[in-house]
């Protein structure tokens, strides 16, 4: 079975500014890199990797495609843009339509104290280049919020392909209240096309100060998601090295596979853990 990490993070402290990224947060408070991954995909058995921005920043962007222009399993590279400033998001966006390896943008809009951000004109008028030009928008939210400004910018930029990173950090995964105004959101999400949705993140969607959910505390989530969304709409990644706040990379996908194998034919398999990503981000894998 051939697999796509849909989700993988890389930063260096030294060439990149990661103002979330602090001391506190233990074992993530250090570089990693393309070349530690290897051993790992092994373990996994994953073969192919997309890389996720973790900075609001063109240095960043910069830094990932350099590293993905040295390996052999970087499949592509979700960057950002200024979408705040439509002009210099085209003008960025006509340096990066060069490169093989630019596949998607993403912004922290879970950071943004405002949860309407990307809401905003300007960010609309910065997102309708996107989608002008087939680049999809990866949403990482936490909030009902932000699932609601899916909805409002599928009605505003109906081309816009939008994917909905950690399935929008089901915070309450044990809560049943909270679960059921998510799957709310969620079922309104889904009424459109052009969103999909990233398995990914599950481990760590609780406070990083609460116990950490297990296999099957994330089952109910990961359910819903795919009877929600269906199986030609949904991808896994693994979130790596955010995810070592709950569990090791191995162990990670150990989770997300025992799962999605017991609920799904083959073909169905194969569609969430390569075929999506192909199609989603346009890959040449």
């Amino acid at each position: 079975m051939k697999i796509i990490d849909a989700h993988l993070h890389i930063w260096n402290l030294e060439k990149v500014d990661y103002s979330w990224l602090t001391a506190d947060l233990g074992v993530l408070y250090q570089n990693y890199e393309l070349n530690a991954m290897p051993p790992l995909m092994a373990q996994a058995g994953v073969s192919k990797a997309i890389l996720v921005q973790a900075a609001n920043s063109i240095e960043e962007t910069d830094f990932m495609l350099a590293s993905a222009e040295n390996s052999d399993f970087v499949s592509g590279v979700v960057g950002w843009l200024p979408l705040l400033n439509p002009d210099l998001t085209a003008k960025y966006l006509e340096k990066y339509k060069k490169i093989s390896l630019f596949k998607g943008v993403r912004h922290l809009i879970h950071d943004e104290p405002n949860p309407y951000w990307v809401l905003q004109d300007t960010v609309i008028e910065s997102l309708k280049l996107l989608a002008d030009n087939g680049i999809p928008f990866d949403v990482v939210g936490v909030l009902s919020e932000h699932l609601a400004c899916v909805k409002q910018l599928g009605e505003k930029i109906p081309h816009l392909y939008m994917m909905i990173d950690h399935l929008n950090h089901p915070r309450g995964m044990l809560s049943a209240q909270i679960m059921g105004k998510w799957e709310e959101g969620l079922r309104e999400v889904t009424q459109n096309p052009k969103v999909y949705a990233k398995i990914s993140g599950l481990g760590t969607a609780v406070s990083k100060k609460s116990a950490q959910l297990s296999q099957e505390d994330m089952k109910p989530a990961i359910l819903k998601a795919i009877e929600s969304f269906g199986a030609d709409r949904c991808l896994v990644g693994g979130d790596y090295p955010v995810s070592l706040l709950a569990e090791n990379y191995p162990t990670t996908w150990k989770f997300y596979q025992n799962i999605i194998d017991e609920m799904l034919s083959l073909a169905e398999r194969e569609s969430i853990y390569w075929e999506n990503a192909n199609k989603f981000y346009k890959l040449a894998v």
